[in-house]
């Protein structure tokens, strides 16, 4: 087993929280590496506001995303369960004709269920969570919404670029709510900052509000303003030195989002958690040389991306939740993305944690109340993979540029090696054989057609 996390009596030793239910805010990173944040012993990183916010609670090593992929993972976020129940599996097209079937209608979010608990709600950012019209997010719990629907926009153009076949699609892609509405040549990244924090502004201590800010950075465009460069050396590989720029922008409006929120004095009554929606990515389309991308770090975990090695899908994530959870915790056992809605909800009213949902309240297993999932499960086109203790089993193991698996099976002891180097499927036949019976029933469970 792996270290025990040091259960330093979390409740007792912080303060206790009020009545009221608290503030949310949700933050979510694109393509963004466990090795992209500093306070994950990264020290080329330049993340002081992200730091600052895990110093004031709880920095996770082992969460993982539900998928390598950004839609899927998204769903999970929303839904709190396992992406293949929601219809969001892999990533969704892009598309001008906004007809892209994604959450469907009447789905239960963690938006609708705050809703109906008397919170304000407003998203901002990347959506993609589908473009028709019943899975826009004021169709799914959230009273304003100021982003796009594509998979990615040009930082300054705003508009969404096919890249990789022909022929191409160039549209724009920028909403304010039902309406398009116009903002370049402005950097991205902090207009999306700028509306988060006129929107908090709004708020007062007479109603909880629930603010999902999802950043389209670090993945590609790769673009960042010189002021963020200028952090980085400029001996710096240049992909590297762009993406810790793009990551230095993110945290510069993380940092304001966190003054904005103290400046109102509803910092002891506001949660907010981050998280990357899948580790960084290995894709050519990404690269400023036309070879595959080295600019995101999930060092130590092998992988990227598209992915189910652990760098796909083991990424940073960090809570702070004043009263609940004690500053400075560091927490080392597995809990995955899906966890968030009951973890959240149950915050504001226990008994408005939806039943039919995968993910489960992480707080009782912090306080050592209750158990972690005894399994976790991830797919990913034809990959499947099942975590069960320390034990992981993938089927169909990804290929990356320079690191090639032959083997079908590859099964990994993440307490001996967490970079998952060394595959013990021929050694542990009976274990390979019983995980392998659990992804096949988790298959059925799910819908989902089973892996070859």
């Amino acid at each position: 087993m792996l270290a025990l996390p040091a259960l330093t009596a979390l409740a007792a030793n912080a303060q206790t929280p009020g009545t009221r239910p608290p503030n949310i805010i949700v933050i979510v990173t694109d393509d963004h590496g466990i090795g992209d944040v500093g306070c994950y012993e990264h020290p080329e990183v330049r993340t002081p506001n992200l730091d600052r916010l895990a110093a004031s609670g709880v920095r996770f090593t082992q969460w993982y995303s539900n998928a390598p992929i950004c839609s899927a993972s998204r769903a999970a976020i929303m839904t709190g369960k396992y992406p293949d129940r929601t219809g969001v599996v892999g990533a969704l097209p892009s598309e001008p004709s906004w007809d892209v079937q994604g959450l469907r209608a009447g789905e239960t979010t963690i938006a609708t269920v705050l809703k109906t608990l008397g919170y304000n709600t407003a998203a901002f950012g990347k959506w993609h969570l589908g473009s028709i019209e019943a899975s826009r997010p004021y169709n799914q719990g959230f009273d304003n919404f100021f982003g796009w629907y594509s998979g990615w926009l040009d930082a300054y153009s705003h508009r969404y670029y096919q890249l990789g076949s022909a022929p191409g699609k160039i549209f724009h892609d920028l909403w304010r709510n039902r309406e398009e509405v116009f903002e370049e040549p402005a950097y991205m990244t902090e207009v999306l900052g700028r509306e988060a924090r006129a929107f908090l502004a709004k708020q007062t201590k007479q109603k909880p509000f629930f603010q999902y800010l999802a950043f389209g950075a670090p993945h590609y465009s790769m673009m960042a303003p010189k002021k963020y460069l200028d952090r980085f050396p400029a001996t710096m590989e240049r992909d590297r030195r762009t993406h810790l720029a793009m990551v230095a922008a993110v945290d510069d409006v993380i940092g304001s989002i966190l003054d904005q929120v103290r400046r109102q004095r509803m910092e002891n009554d506001t949660v907010i958690f981050f998280q990357a929606d899948n580790g960084a990515t290995r894709e050519v389309r990404a690269s400023s040389t036309a070879q595959p991308y080295t600019g995101g770090s999930n060092e130590p975990f092998r992988g990227f991306k598209q992915g189910l090695f652990d760098g796909g899908m083991h990424v940073p994530a960090i809570l702070r939740a004043p009263g609940r959870v004690k500053p400075g915790t560091v927490w080392n056992r597995p809990m995955i993305s899906m966890d968030l809605l009951p973890t959240l909800v149950s915050m504001a009213d226990p008994a408005a944690v939806p039943k039919d949902i995968d993910g489960q309240n992480i707080l009782p297993v912090i306080r050592g109340e209750s158990h972690e999932h005894e399994v976790l499960f991830w797919s990913f086109n034809d990959g499947r993979a099942v975590r069960q203790g320390d034990w992981k089993l993938i089927l169909n193991p990804p290929q990356f540029p320079g690191d090639p698996v032959a083997d079908k099976l590859w099964l990994s002891n993440l307490e001996a090696d967490r970079s998952e180097t060394k595959n013990l499927a021929t050694q542990e036949s009976a274990r390979v054989k019983q995980m392998l019976e659990k992804i096949r029933a988790w298959e059925k469970t799910v819908g989902l057609k089973p892996a070859p």
